[in-house]
C-alpha cells in the first residue's frame, strides 16, 4: 500500500528544510589560485604565450572552490571569464608542479 498524498507531501517539506552543506575540499584536490588582472600578464609575458593557447577551466569546476579569493569574487558578482588559475600539485620530481590554466564560461550558463 502507497502512503497517502499527505504524507508524502510532509516528506518533501522535511526534506526541502536540510541546509545545504559548505563545499569542503577533497584532500586530493590539487590547491586552485585565481590570479589578478595585474599578476595574469605577468605570467603571461613570462610564458610569452597568449591565453587562448593554455588549457581551459569551466568556472563551475569544483577545483576552483578550493580558492577562497575565487569563492569571495564569485559571490560579490565579479567578472571571473578569462583570468587565470594557478594549479599547484604534488610532484614526486619536482616538489611542485605548477600549471596554468584560463577560466572559460560553462556551457548553457548565462
Amino acid at each position: 500500500m502507497s502512503p497517502t498524498a499527505s504524507r508524502r507531501s510532509k516528506k518533501k517539506k522535511a526534506e526541502a528544510a536540510v541546509p545545504l552543506r559548505p563545499f569542503v575540499a577533497h584532500h586530493l584536490a590539487p590547491r586552485h589560485e585565481v590570479l589578478s588582472e595585474e599578476e595574469s600578464k605577468r605570467v603571461l609575458g613570462e610564458l610569452s604565450t597568449a591565453p587562448e593557447r593554455l588549457p581551459r577551466i569551466l568556472v563551475g569546476d569544483p577545483g576552483l572552490q578550493t580558492d577562497p579569493t575565487f569563492v569571495a569574487r564569485r559571490d560579490a558578482g565579479e567578472l571571473l571569464v578569462g583570468r587565470l588559475v594557478r594549479v599547484h600539485r604534488p610532484s614526486a620530481t619536482a616538489g611542485e608542479a605548477i600549471a596554468y590554466r584560463v577560466i572559460v564560461p560553462t556551457i548553457g550558463s548565462d
